[in-house]
């Protein structure tokens, strides 16, 4: 009671069984069509969820019905977007709202949403792309260099399919010395200029951040008036 001050809210609440852990929050949110600035993954927003206030930096992420989502770098424009982090645990649904702070210590409405879940499960993936290119051509069968530099890579990413910009599928067969040369076996016959590349997923998890305090609340509130005035 020592900070509180009489132009504020004071909020009053019971927590729920688990509601004083921690676990990973999932939030279903749309980017606000006023903010145009880029959001890149892992930047530090304040994220007020139900009647929970804190900073965090989130990971985006295609929202779909697959097991496996895409991650994503930017918080896209259009669209929903599924925003991951570490965060005390919210029974959904619970109302979201995102914030980013400026330089001169006001906040911005960035997104708004709601809780989706409370699953530490969820699969999020990284897409890596390694690129190499045609050393010698004989038929379908090509020697391929700069896409690894020794002898061990070659042969532990020798079960990965490879595909080419022009459209060829094929296969690592055996590596070449041991600088990271190697020869492919195709469908067809490349092309001097042709790319040979490697898609690769890597799982990827939210930072390890949480912060409860967020300073200059009544900035926030500020916006929001604001905003309710111009529509």
């Amino acid at each position: 009671m020592e900070g509180f001050q009489q132009q504020q809210p004071l909020v009053l609440y019971v927590l729920l069984p688990y509601e004083q852990k921690m676990s990973v929050l999932n939030l279903l949110v749309r980017r606000f069509g006023d903010y145009t600035e880029p959001v890149q993954a892992k930047e530090e927003v304040i994220v007020h969820c139900g009647f929970r206030r804190f900073q965090t930096s989130p990971l985006y992420s295609q929202h779909s019905s697959a097991s496996k989502h895409k991650l994503a770098r930017f918080l896209p424009a259009d669209g929903t977007t599924m925003a991951t982090m570490y965060g005390p645990i919210i029974f959904p649904p619970a109302s979201v709202l995102l914030f980013k702070q400026r330089s001169d210590g006001s906040h911005h409405l960035l997104a708004t949403g709601s809780l989706h879940s409370v699953d530490p499960s969820r699969v999020i993936l990284k897409r890596v792309v390694l690129s190499g290119h045609p050393f010698k051509i004989h038929r379908k069968v090509a020697v391929v260099r700069y896409m690894f530099f020794n002898r061990e890579d070659v042969l532990w990413f020798k079960p990965v399919a490879l595909r080419t910009k022009w459209g060829r599928r094929g296969h690592i067969k055996e590596p070449v010395g041991t600088h990271g040369l190697m020869k492919c076996q195709f469908d067809g016959q490349l092309k001097s200029q042709d790319t040979v590349l490697m898609t690769l997923y890597k799982r990827v998890f939210p930072k390890w951040i949480y912060n409860p305090h967020v300073p200059g609340l009544g900035r926030i509130q500020n916006v929001l008036c604001e905003e309710e005035e111009m529509d």
